[in-house]
């Protein structure tokens, strides 16, 4: 069984890096009394490796979690119904609520230092930084930028992923408000859905002289993200899903007339991106029993049918690839993606059913740093899954209802990260 986080062998190797570069003890205390680009209560203390984090929210807050033991480390108290997303430089996560996106610091980071890098740990806490939004609605986080969508007013504001407490290096403003998102890319470009209120009809690339450079008007309900290999976006719809490859949107149509695909993951190894697929336009809650595999190469889309159904909170990819469904039978679904063949199915939860209100608990799957973890609201519990071996490796119990997750690897910022995200 491959053994998660601080054991790795790429703790190792920067274990044996550190002790070749020569840096003294003496530097290494000089450098944990250096500030934090946050303040918390506890000074940093060092590490030997990186020390990944998982997060949940509750009706009380946010509750952390180290991620290799599954103790509970901290929490921050928040009030109301409040959403999860990384912030994308492994340390930080934005708290959506109704005054902004407010960016809460999860208490573990590391600092390059040459071929190498140096590890601290903290008490989670609160940053007092809030970017404001009238309706807080997507984060996006691809090629070193993460961009925040409002849906009230329709501004976006791309920050720099690295330096995510300092101001945005950009600023765009979509026609009409509408619940969309944006993709700031490494050309310094932006995909950007299009859209009003009342309808959100397509997806446009804007320059960064902000000129329109291609767009379609041929993704109604356009929704959803993620990021494909070879620098691949998609983009959902109710009749199928977009490509977009450099400056070409490619349109692929859904096999039915109404067959939306709202929610995606992907992963910059395969070229293949997971999504939901549902076919009854009239449905108050329609509890799909098929996803849709969408090949970025060859423009192909492919269904695959479930032995139950799942939730918008389902889908997540591993490291290898894999295509994770955690069902309503009580199974996490491990799906070949190439052959869209169920490979393997791990018993984490008693069977459920998803609620009418799409803010109630429901469990929830987050895949981080080789586990995928699953809440089980019914039973309080946190199960981590190895989907190499298709084992549960580990579980806790905690006392309170777990809702969304998130989580960070407490890595040195890199400048090229993405995540699939779940949203209604």
């Amino acid at each position: 069984m491959r053994t998660p986080h601080t054991t790795s062998a790429l703790a190792l190797t920067i274990a044996l890096a550190t002790l070749a570069s020569g840096c003294t003890q003496s530097n290494a205390d000089e450098r944990a009394e250096e500030p934090s680009p946050t303040t918390t209560t506890q000074a940093p203390q060092e590490q030997p490796a990186r020390t990944a984090r998982i997060a949940v929210t509750h009706d009380e807050g946010v509750t952390y979690l180290d991620a290799t033991t599954l103790d509970v480390i901290g929490s921050t108290p928040a009030t109301g119904f409040v959403r999860l997303n990384p912030a994308g430089d492994n340390r930080h996560l934005f708290l959506t609520t109704q005054g902004g996106f407010e960016l809460l610091d999860t208490g573990t980071y590391g600092q390059a230092h040459g071929d190498h890098a140096h590890y601290y740990t903290q008490n989670p806490d609160t940053t007092g930084v809030v970017r404001s939004a009238e309706k807080p609605g997507h984060v996006v986080v691809h090629d070193g930028y993460t961009a925040l969508f409002d849906d009230g007013t329709g501004r976006v504001d791309v920050y720099e992923t690295s330096a995510i407490t300092e101001d945005p290096i950009r600023t765009w403003q979509a026609p009409h408000a509408h619940h969309g998102v944006a993709i700031a890319r490494a050309d310094g470009s932006l995909i950007v859905t299009v859209g009003t209120e009342e309808e959100r009809t397509g997806v446009a690339i804007i320059d960064e002289a902000d000129n329109t450079i291609a767009e379609t008007d041929q993704c109604p309900g356009v929704h959803g993200e993620a990021a494909a290999a070879n620098g691949r976006i998609v983009v959902g719809c109710q009749d199928g899903i977009v490509i977009i490859d450099g400056d070409t949107i490619t349109k692929v149509d859904a096999p039915d007339t109404y067959g939306r695909i709202g929610n995606q993951a992907g992963t910059h190894t395969s070229p293949i991106v997971l999504g939901d697929y549902k076919t009854d336009p009239d449905a108050e809650l329609e509890r799909p029993t098929r996803i849709s595999l969408t090949n970025t190469d060859t423009a192909e889309l492919t269904l695959v049918d479930l032995p139950s159904s799942y939730s918008f909170r389902s889908l997540e990819r591993d490291d290898d690839g894999n295509a994770l469904v955690l069902g309503t039978d009580g199974n996490l679904h491990i799906i070949d993606p190439v052959t869209a063949t169920i490979t393997a199915s791990v018993p984490v939860t008693q069977p459920w059913e998803e609620p009418t209100e799409w803010q109630q608990p429901r469990p929830t799957v987050r895949y981080l740093d080789g586990m995928a973890y699953v809440t089980d609201p019914a039973t309080k519990r946190i199960v981590a899954v190895d989907t190499v071996d298709a084992t549960i490796w580990k579980e806790t119990t905690l006392d309170i209802t777990p809702n969304e997750i998130s989580g960070v690897t407490g890595a040195a910022p890199t400048t090229h990260d993405h995540e699939g995200h779940d949203h209604n």
